[in-house]
């Protein structure tokens, strides 16, 4: 049986699919009760508990662990995830981490991340570690004010950095949790192509077959929007990862491409499959 934290997201909710699809037995674990596909368990469990989690982990052989933004703080507990895990008899973790913890490692929420890295890889277990770039599905945020004004209001318009698709993440979470020959690895996963938020606008216009308009944000109101559904920390990260990327933060991984045998998906076919989201 495999374990699927943040089950009802954007990488958990393909990832469940996945699993389920390809006969696994499947536990998947949110927050709140929520919708899961046939033959699939459902616990609620806040993993900011630990303890809570005993429950979805008795019997399983795996477990992809996914943290809300909440638990990226320095001090939120998390080593006692992975210590749950190892008391429950599970023997591989798969942890979604990001690129941040390599590229700008100095800042509290990659430092967090990079500990919870160290106690996974100082464990008994098998592990592999997914350190994904920005998300295509963040254009989400934007939904509500193209529908009711064809408008994208973003910091950074021509700042772009290389976007990925969160079915590419969820594609290479299943294949580490199936498979024993990516233990040890640590994959850098990001989009095939720098797009900048203005590209993305353009991008999500061609879906809707109508134009949309874009408005520069300046970085504090940004930051006023974002701390709204993250933590402020968070948010200040985000956005000095967005206002001025690295040459590591634009560099194309071929990571998805060794791990899945494809290309990944580009940020054009992301909004394509997501066109009814902005309508």
């Amino acid at each position: 049986m495999i374990v699927v934290t943040g089950a009802t997201g954007n990488i958990g909710r393909p990832l469940t699919r996945a699993l389920a699809e390809a006969g696994q037995q499947v536990t998947a674990v949110s927050r709140h009760a929520a919708a899961v596909p046939d033959g699939v368990r459902h616990v609620t469990a806040d993993l900011a508990d630990p303890a809570g989690l005993e429950p979805a982990l008795a019997g399983a052989k795996a477990l992809f662990l996914l943290l809300s933004g909440d638990l990226h703080a320095p001090g939120a507990g998390t080593a006692g995830l992975v210590r749950a895990a190892e008391s429950a008899g599970v023997r591989r973790v798969v942890l979604l981490s990001t690129q941040g913890v390599s590229t700008r490692p100095s800042g509290p929420t990659r430092v967090a991340m990079r500990a919870l890295e160290d106690v996974l890889r100082e464990s008994g277990l098998e592990w592999a570690i997914l350190r994904p770039g920005g998300f295509a599905s963040n254009a989400l945020w934007w939904a509500e004010s193209i529908r009711e004004r064809g408008v994208v209001a973003a910091p950074f318009g021509d700042i772009g950095v290389p976007v990925i698709d969160p079915a590419d993440i969820a594609e290479v979470a299943a294949a580490c949790l199936l498979d024993g020959q990516h233990t040890g690895e640590v994959y850098e996963l990001t989009g095939p192509e720098v797009i900048t938020p203005r590209g993305q606008t353009d991008a999500i216009a061609a879906a809707l077959g109508s134009p949309v308009s874009f408005h520069d944000l300046t970085r504090d109101e940004a930051k006023a929007a974002m701390s709204q559904a993250m933590p402020a920390e968070l948010a200040e990260d985000t956005l000095t990862i967005l206002g001025a990327p690295t040459p590591a933060e634009l560099r194309i991984s071929p990571d998805v491409e060794r791990v899945l045998g494809r290309a990944p998906r580009s940020f054009a076919d992301w909004a394509a499959r997501h066109v009814d989201a902005f309508r």
